[in-house]
């Protein structure tokens, strides 16, 4: 699940990858996965971002937290 917000807040600032990279102290690569949603972030990371961005991480990375229709996906599994 690719993380819309992540992109258009990072665009919004008119960062490159690397620069918001350089600004987290974490890898390129790194913030080009978490953007694509192809890895999870760690605690530490998600402090990081939300510090950043100043916005609740629940809303950074809505993907990782479960919404109240979770019992609808566990029912189809």
């Amino acid at each position: 699940m690719k993380r819309e917000l992540l992109l258009q807040l990072r665009n919004k600032r008119r960062l490159t990858q690397q620069q918001l990279a350089e600004e987290l102290d974490i890898s390129t690569v790194y913030v080009r996965k978490l953007e694509k949603g192809v890895v999870n972030p760690g605690r530490e990371t998600m402090l990081k971002y939300e510090r950043f961005f100043e916005k609740d991480m629940r809303k950074l990375f809505p993907d990782l937290f479960f919404s109240i229709n979770d019992k609808k996906l566990i029912k189809n599994a």
